[in-house]
């Protein structure tokens, strides 16, 4: 098996996030506060404009040329804090540090465009999201939401700040982090 690489997409490749976000969306509905049906019907400009947006940044783990997992990055019209949304594994890659490889390029993005703080909802329930976001130094704001999908699922706000970072423990991965060129 071929060594998994994160790297950051661009707006031509929509196509793939576009994939990537419709199958995260089928695997796991709870966790979003979007829907398959709602995304189903963007077409091609709402997705390259959220690979283009000001303060937003998508991160893709490829096995080869499949996909094995992303994250997203957007910054509310008016904010300051970013979001970190979109999170998701795809189930043949959970428990490969994946997840880990995403994170840690989430969180460089952060460095590297000079914030100290950004935010993510995981949903109640949501155990191994949680397991992984705190291992990065998040921690809970202790602000809920319901989410917009499914009032019915509870959200906890969790954070990540400069102050809270420190080395994450991560798990041994078979991930490398391809640079942007």
């Amino acid at each position: 098996m071929a060594m998994i690489q994160v790297r950051r997409l661009t707006p031509d490749e929509w196509r793939l996030w576009r994939e990537i976000r419709l199958a995260a969306l089928a695997d796991a509905p709870y966790a979003y506060g979007s829907t398959l049906e709602h995304e189903q019907a963007f077409d091609e400009s709402v997705w390259r404009e959220r690979l283009s947006a000001a303060g937003s940044m998508t991160a893709v783990a490829l096995d080869g040329t499949e996909p094995a997992g992303a994250m997203a990055v957007f910054t509310p019209a008016g904010a300051a804090v970013p979001m970190l949304v979109a999170a998701w594994v795809h189930p043949a890659h959970r428990g490969r540090g994946v997840g880990d490889a995403l994170v840690s390029d989430v969180l460089a993005w952060v460095r590297e465009t000079g914030r100290d703080r950004i935010e993510l909802r995981v949903a109640d329930g949501n155990e191994p999201a949680r397991r992984l976001f705190t291992r990065h130094g998040f921690v809970p704001t202790g602000d809920r939401e319901r989410l917009e999908s499914d009032p019915s699922v509870l959200t906890e706000r969790l954070a990540w700040t400069a102050e809270t970072d420190g080395e994450p423990r991560t798990r041994e991965s078979e991930v490398e982090r391809v640079p942007r060129s």
